[in-house]
C-alpha cells in the first residue's frame, strides 16, 4: 500500500514540473496524466480484492462454529442414546429374569404332569395286562360260555391299542389265528373271533404279512363258502380288504383264493371289495383289464340295474365308486395338452380334415398351396386357430380327450360326422355352427357333468344307470351330443355370437335327460332329442313361477277370486284417463303441418266431446269443445286396416300409422270419428275405455301386462304371512262330525 502512495506522490511532483515546461511538451503531460488514472484504478481493485479476502475469512469462521455447533448437539444427541440402549439392556435384563423363573414354574408344572400321567399309565398298563390276562385265559376255557363271553368282551376292549400291546405281548393273536384255523366253533364265537383279530390287526403291531397262508385260506374259505353266516362273511371281507391294501404279494394270494366268479354270484354282498381293490394303484390295471374280462359291467346292468328290485343304499354308493373310478381313468388324458411335435397326434388332426373333406392328392401340391388349402379346410371343421389347429387342443381339460372323442366320432359315425361338417361348412348366413369348438367345449361339459378327474366321495350313490350300458360311455355319449349341439345350434338360429348360450342350453339339456336315469343309450338319445329348445323355455319358466308359488292350485284360486276386483279397478282407470282426455293429431293429404284436436270424456261417462285446439294448448275444458257424441250412438270400435280412414289412404300408411289407428262409427255406418294415437300406450288406454263404454272386455297388451302386475303384488302382499310355509296342492281334509252334540261351556264360573 504504502507502494502505491508513493508512486503517486512521483506522478503529482512529476506533474508539477511539467507546467512549468514548455507547452509544446503538452503531449508528454496527457501521457503521465493516463498513467496516473491507470495507477489509481489499480489501487481501487487492490482495496476490493483484500475486502472479498477478509469477507471469505469472515465466511469460513461462521461455517466454522456452525459445525462445532452440529458436533456438540450430535454429541449430546449420542449420550442420550447411549443412556436409553442403557436403560433398554436394563429393563430387558429383568424380562429375562422374570422369563426365567416362568419356565422354571412351567417346567415344575410340566415334570407334575408328566408324573401323574406316568402314574396314570402304569396303573392303566397294570389294568390293561391283567384285564388281558383274565380275556386270555378266558379264551382258553374248557366252557363255550365262557369262551363266548371273552371273545366278545376282547373285540369289544380291543379297539384300545395299550389292551391290543398287552394281549398281543401274550401271544393272544396267535390263540386267535389258531381257533380260525381250526373252524371247531360255533358262528356267534367265530364271528366274535373274527371281529377282536380284525380289531387287534388294525393297530398295526403286527403286520399282515406274517400271517400264515393256511389262515389266509381258510379265511377265503369263509367268503367262498355258499352257506356261511352273513356276519361270518362280512368280517372275512374286511379282513381280506385290510390284506389286499397293505401289500401287492397278500393280493395275488387273495385274487388265487378268493375266485371272480364267487363274487360275482352274491355282488349284492361282496361288491365293495372290488371297489376297494380298483382303488389300489398297483391293482388298478391288472383288476380292470380282468373285470372287463369276466364282464362285470354286462352282469351288473343285466342282474342289477334291470333287477326288478330297488337298489339299496349301500349297493348305490359301490355303483357310484365303481362309475367315478372307471371315468378318473380317462383323466390323464383330460390333464394332457396336445403336442404339436407328436408325430400321432398331428396324424389324428389330419386324419379329421381327411375324413371330412375329400380332395385330391396333395403331394402335386407346392408346400405354399397345401398349406393354404389345410388352414382353408381346418376353418370350415371349426378350429379358431386355422393355421395351427393344435393351439385349439392346448386348453386342459379337455386336453387330448377333446381330440380322443372327435376322431371316435369321425371313425364310429362317418356319415354323420361328414354331414355335420359340410353341412355347416357349405352355409354362407353366418349361422354355422363351428364343429371343432363345439366338440372341445361339449368334451369339457361332459367332463364336468361326469365329474372326471374328481375323487369319489365316502357318501356319494349318485351313479348314473347309462354307465352300465357301454363299455365307453364318455365317446357315446360325445357321439350323440355332439349332433344335439347342431340341433339346438339351429333351433336357436344362433351365430359365432351365441356360442356360450348355446352350449349352456345344450348343458342343461343333458343335465335334464341324465338326471331322469335312462337306462340305454337309445334311450338317452330319444329323451335328449325330445328336449328341445322351445321345451327348455317352457321348463325354465314352469320352474320361475313354482319358485315364486304361483302355479301352486291355492294360489290359482285366489288369482280367479282376485282378477273381476282388479279388472274392475283397471277399467275405472281407463274412464278416468278418458275423462282427462288427449290430443290427437289429424293427418292430411297435403304437404303441411298437421292439425290438432282434443277429445275427452265427460264426467258422468254419456257424451265424447272433441273440437279443433292451438298446439300450445293443454288441456282445453269441454264447454270449449264445439262437437259431442253421445255415447249410446256409438256403435262400433274399429282397428288398424278396418279404420275408414286407413281405407281411403290404403297402401299409402306404414305399419306404425296402422297399429295406432282405430275408429268409432254412430248414428249410421256412414259417419265415424277417426283417431291417430300417439303412442302405442295411447291407443291401448282409449281402445280399453271405449271396448268398456260398449259393454265389451279389454284385450290390449297394457291391460293384460298391468293385470299381471296388480295379480302378483297382490299375490305376494297376502302370501306375506305365510313366507317360507310350502303351500299343499289340495285342502287340508275337513274332520269328520263330533258323535254327539250333548256338550255346552259353562259361563256360571266365568262370571263368578
Amino acid at each position: 500500500m504504502l507502494r502505491w502512495v508513493r508512486l503517486s506522490h512521483h506522478v503529482i511532483v512529476h506533474f508539477l514540473q511539467l507546467r512549468n515546461c514548455n507547452r509544446s511538451n503538452i503531449t508528454g503531460v496527457r501521457t503521465s496524466l493516463l498513467f496516473f488514472c491507470l495507477c489509481v484504478f489499480l489501487l481501487c481493485v487492490s482495496v476490493f480484492l483484500l475486502s472479498v479476502c477478509f469477507y471469505v475469512v469472515c465466511v469460513s469462521v461462521f461455517l466454522l462454529s456452525v459445525c462445532f455447533y452440529v458436533v456438540c448437539v450430535s454429541a449430546f444427541l449420542l449420550s442420550v442414546c447411549f443412556y436409553v440402549v442403557c436403560v433398554s439392556a436394563f429393563l430387558l435384563s429383568v424380562c429375562f429374569y422374570v422369563v426365567c423363573v416362568s419356565v422354571f414354574l412351567l417346567s415344575v408344572c410340566f415334570y407334575v404332569v408328566c408324573v401323574s400321567v406316568f402314574l396314570l399309565s402304569v396303573c392303566f398298563y397294570v389294568v390293561c395286562g391283567r384285564c388281558a390276562e383274565d380275556l386270555y385265559k378266558g379264551i382258553q376255557s374248557s366252557d363255550s360260555g365262557v369262551r363266548c363271553d371273552s371273545l366278545k368282551q376282547l373285540a369289544s376292549v380291543s379297539t384300545d391299542v395299550t389292551f391290543a400291546q398287552e394281549f398281543i405281548s401274550r401271544d393272544g393273536h396267535l390263540l386267535l389265528v389258531k381257533i380260525v384255523e381250526d373252524s371247531n366253533e360255533v358262528p356267534l364265537i367265530m364271528t366274535h373271533t373274527l371281529t377282536g383279530f380284525m380289531e387287534l390287526m388294525d393297530h398295526g403291531i403286527v403286520s399282515w404279512e406274517n400271517l400264515s397262508a393256511e389262515f389266509i385260506k381258510k379265511i377265503a374259505s369263509f367268503v367262498n363258502a355258499k352257506a356261511m353266516d352273513a356276519s361270518i362273511q362280512q368280517v372275512s371281507l374286511a379282513i381280506l380288504e385290510s390284506m389286499v391294501l397293505s401289500s401287492s404279494s397278500l393280493f395275488q394270494l387273495v385274487k388265487q383264493e378268493v375266485t371272480m366268479e364267487r363274487l360275482l354270484s352274491h355282488l349284492q354282498v361282496q361288491l365293495f371289495l372290488v371297489v376297494r381293490v380298483i382303488k389300489t394303484p398297483h391293482a388298478f390295471q391288472e383288476l380292470f383289464v380282468f373285470l372287463a374280462k369276466k364282464n362285470l359291467r354286462q352282469y351288473i346292468y343285466k342282474n342289477i340295474i334291470h333287477s326288478s328290485a330297488s337298489v339299496g343304499d349301500e349297493m348305490a354308493h359301490y355303483l357310484y365308486v365303481l362309475q367315478s373310478v372307471t371315468l378318473n381313468h380317462l383323466e390323464l388324458r383330460m390333464r394332457m395338452p396336445l403336442d404339436s411335435y407328436n408325430q400321432d397326434q398331428r396324424e389324428i388332426l389330419h386324419n379329421l380334415r381327411q375324413a371330412a373333406f375329400e380332395t385330391e392328392s396333395e403331394n402335386s401340391l407346392s408346400n405354399e398351396r397345401r398349406r393354404s388349402l389345410c388352414a382353408k379346410e381346418f376353418k370350415k371343421l371349426g378350429f379358431s386357430n386355422n393355421s395351427n389347429p393344435g393351439q385349439d387342443l392346448l386348453r386342459t381339460p379337455p386336453g387330448l380327450l377333446a381330440l380322443d372323442t372327435m376322431s371316435y366320432f369321425a371313425s364310429r359315425y362317418p356319415d354323420a360326422y361328414s354331414r355335420f361338417v359340410l353341412e355347416n361348412s357349405s352355409r354362407e348366413d353366418k349361422h354355422e355352427c363351428p364343429f371343432a369348438r363345439g366338440s372341445i367345449q361339449l368334451t369339457l361339459i361332459l367332463c364336468e357333468i361326469l365329474r372326471i378327474g374328481e375323487p369319489p366321495s365316502e357318501t356319494g350313490s349318485n351313479y348314473h344307470p347309462i354307465f352300465f350300458s357301454q363299455d365307453r360311455l364318455l365317446e357315446e355319449l360325445f357321439c350323440v351330443c355332439i349332433q344335439l349341439v347342431n340341433k339346438t345350434w339351429k333351433e336357436m338360429r344362433a351365430t359365432q355370437e351365441d356360442f356360450d348360450k348355446v352350449m349352456q342350453v345344450v348343458r342343461e339339456q343333458i343335465t335334464r335327460t341324465l338326471s331322469s336315469k335312462p337306462t340305454s343309450l337309445e334311450l338317452f338319445k330319444n329323451k335328449v332329442n325330445a328336449l328341445n329348445y322351445s321345451e327348455i323355455l317352457k321348463l325354465r319358466q314352469t320352474e320361475r313361477l313354482h319358485q315364486e308359488e304361483t302355479l301352486a292350485p291355492p294360489v290359482l284360486e285366489l288369482k280367479e277370486r282376485l282378477k273381476p276386483e282388479l279388472l274392475e279397478l283397471i277399467r275405472q282407470q281407463r274412464l278416468n284417463r278418458l275423462c282427462q282426455g288427449t290430443l290427437f293429431r289429424k293427418i292430411s293429404s297435403r304437404r303441411r303441418q298437421d292439425k290438432l284436436w282434443y277429445c275427452r270424456l265427460s264426467p258422468n261417462h254419456k257424451v265424447l266431446h272433441f273440437g279443433d285446439v292451438e298446439e300450445e294448448t293443454e288441456t282445453p275444458a269441454i264447454e270449449g269443445l264445439q262437437e259431442k257424441i253421445p255415447v249410446a250412438d256409438i256403435k262400433a270400435l274399429l282397428t288398424g286396416k278396418d279404420c275408414p280412414h286407413m281405407k281411403e289412404n290404403k297402401g299409402k300408411q306404414t305399419k306404425e300409422v296402422l297399429d295406432l289407428a282405430f275408429s268409432i262409427t254412430y248414428d249410421v255406418e256412414e259417419y265415424s270419428l277417426n283417431f291417430i294415437a300417439s303412442s302405442r300406450i295411447d291407443f291401448c288406454l282409449w281402445t280399453d275405455g271405449l271396448s268398456v263404454l260398449l259393454g265389451r272386455d279389454m284385450s290390449s297388451e297394457c291391460m293384460r301386462s298391468e293385470l299381471e302386475i296388480l295379480l302378483s303384488m297382490e299375490i305376494k302382499l297376502r302370501l306375506l304371512d305365510l313366507e317360507n310355509v310350502p303351500i299343499p296342492d289340495n285342502a287340508p281334509p275337513v274332520p269328520k262330525p263330533p258323535s254327539n252334540y250333548n256338550f255346552c261351556y259353562d259361563f256360571s264360573q266365568t262370571e263368578q
